[in-house]
């Protein structure tokens, strides 16, 4: 039985909708589905992106499934009580490694301070965010339109990704990762509804927040984080820009 991670956040149930697969879920906050996949604690998981680049030539990417968004996202925000232009710290969370490098990315003039101390602003990502929307009367700046803005293209957070040798039956389990993304686009009112049950949040919020999201990973979206992964580099975060190699033989590498 393959180990699946799964994100324990929200943007997970269009992929999680109607998942028709054997499989054991370990559930998780991006990093720590970081640390499992790599230790070999899952064998399948959705990883951030920058994790993936950090350590390609231990993994392979799934080629038909990522998170993404091509403009705002929800549900990853800076928080400021000062303009961006003059935001000089930041106050980075533990759970996410892709948005940390993102914001250093957008704002390379701020200094990253842990998530306890005191800054100019602040960075929520997942469930989090979503919730500082609703409580919280201070700006938010959400990073995906803020990479839009930038690049044009869509933003990459997260990959999923398997360790090599991969397991045979990766082929079938992205097949049924995708069906179920398919069918919970095709019964959105339902998806939001159980998902609001579940998560706690209104039912038309999550409708609005799953159109938003992206897990194709096309042309488009490999482009995106291709340039994401370059301007890491520039950023210092990431040593070179690896080739995006997949899972199974069929696949196109970019």
């Amino acid at each position: 039985m393959i180990r699946l991670g799964r994100i324990s956040y929200v943007n997970m149930a269009p992929v999680f909708h109607r998942l028709d697969a054997d499989v054991e879920e370990v559930a998780g906050v991006p990093t720590e589905l970081n640390r499992a996949l790599l230790a070999g604690a899952v064998d399948v998981a959705p990883i951030s992106s920058i994790e993936y680049a950090r350590n390609a030539q231990r993994l392979r990417l799934l080629p038909r499934l990522c998170v993404s968004s091509e403009g705002a996202v929800d549900s990853i925000q800076l928080v400021s009580r000062v303009p961006l232009e003059h935001v000089r710290s930041v106050a980075v969370t533990r759970e996410s490694a892709t948005s940390v490098v993102l914001t250093k990315v957008l704002l390379p003039e701020a200094e990253h301070v842990d998530e306890t101390e005191a800054a100019d602003a602040r960075l929520l990502i997942g469930d989090a965010a979503l919730e500082s929307a609703f409580e919280d009367p201070t700006p938010h700046h959400d990073l995906g339109r803020l990479w839009l803005e930038r690049t044009g293209l869509p933003m990459v957070f997260a990959v999923w990704a398997a360790r090599e040798p991969v397991p045979a039956e990766v082929v079938e389990l992205e097949e049924a990762l995708v069906a179920s993304v398919r069918l919970a686009r095709a019964e959105p009112e339902r998806l939001a509804h159980e998902a609001s049950a579940r998560y706690g949040y209104p039912a038309g919020f999550l409708a609005r927040y799953f159109e938003k999201l992206r897990y194709s990973f096309g042309p488009r979206e490999r482009a995106g984080l291709l340039t994401f992964l370059e301007l890491a580099c520039d950023a210092g975060e990431l040593e070179r820009v690896p080739e995006l190699r997949f899972a199974h033989a069929d696949a196109v590498a970019v």
